[in-house]
């Protein structure tokens, strides 16, 4: 049983200045990020077998990613260097009322196209996660996401799909990252949104609105996560609160990603058509798993620093 995940691997610069923005920051911390990449080392540092498929530039950054994901037990054969192009930074800042200053520096993973992986056997993989909203951008990256969304969809893999909305990357094409995250959507057997981008996708002015257009639209498990609050599962047409546990938070860098690690490991033992037949109750105790792994994220700097801490003990 493995996973690939498939999408941005780059390096997050974290501003440890709390409450400056980037323009006046001076110190800055280097982690190496990318939802999907995220995803992997989360489920690797579970006990779960996985490969990232990915670009970095033939730099130091891209050789401290690949060293760092094979040091949290992610497999990296499919983590390709581009000497034509730098790793892809972005730049972080968590302001004094909570909202974050964010600059986005783009190179080598946009780059990653479907002939990369011409000899990346898709059927060898149980579960295909795609998550990174920086797949939606114009490039190579876009078109082999679908490329490979129908690849799996013939392999019978289980789809999972979590769309990690950025705002500065899509604002002034908000219109195209939504009309793209629709057919992800409709084939996965699992997806993830927060409370922000259910009401973004749906158009809805509430989360049980959201909900039902999402079921109308999908026949996919889903849970809209909602922070410490915790996390709205939708098993068919029955929509509870699961709740998360009490932490003090450091960095909520990664939660999500270690979130979603958690459901897919805990999903390995099923085939596609079991995903569907889990019950209720098993499914409650799946996504509680996965607030701990979340909330747990959140006591750390950095998602994958804070991966290194995680396994599956947390689940008792």
């Amino acid at each position: 049983m493995k996973v690939l995940c498939i999408g941005e691997a780059l390096i997050d610069m974290i501003c440890t200045d709390r409450g400056s923005s980037l323009s006046n920051g001076q110190n800055f911390l280097k982690k190496a990020g990318g939802a999907p990449a995220n995803v992997a080392a989360a489920i690797a540092a579970l006990g779960g077998q996985v490969d990232m498929a990915a670009k970095v530039g033939k730099d130091p950054f891209g050789k401290h990613i690949i060293e760092l994901l094979k040091e949290m037990g992610v497999g990296t054969q499919w983590v390709i260097q581009d000497p034509a192009f730098f790793t892809t930074l972005a730049f972080v800042s968590l302001m004094e009322d909570g909202e974050r200053d964010f600059y986005f520096n783009r190179g080598a993973d946009g780059q990653l196209s479907a002939s990369n992986l011409a000899a990346l056997e898709l059927g060898h993989y149980h579960i295909v996660h795609f998550g990174s909203a920086t797949s939606f951008l114009p490039g190579p990256l876009q078109n082999a996401y679908t490329h490979f969304l129908e690849i799996a969809k013939t392999n019978n893999a289980i789809i999972s799909f979590d769309p990690n909305y950025r705002h500065l990357l899509f604002e002034h094409n908000t219109q195209s990252f939504i009309d793209q995250s629709w057919p992800f959507i409709e084939q996965s057997h699992f997806f993830k949104v927060s409370d922000e981008e259910a009401l973004l996708l749906t158009g809805c002015d509430n989360l049980q609105n959201a909900a039902a257009v999402f079921r109308k639209k999908s026949n996919a498990i889903f849970a809209i996560t909602m922070g410490k609050e915790g996390t709205l599962l939708s098993v068919g047409e029955h929509l509870e609160m699961v709740g998360s546990i009490a932490i003090t938070p450091v960095d909520a860098t990664g939660a999500g990603d270690a979130f979603v690690g958690a459901v897919l490991f805990q999903l390995m033992p099923y085939n596609p058509s079991q995903v569907a037949a889990i019950s209720l109750e098993e499914w409650r105790k799946i996504i509680s798993n996965a607030n701990k792994a979340g909330a747990r994220t959140c006591e750390y700097m950095g998602a994958m620093e804070a991966f290194k801490h995680l396994n599956k003990n947390i689940f008792e």
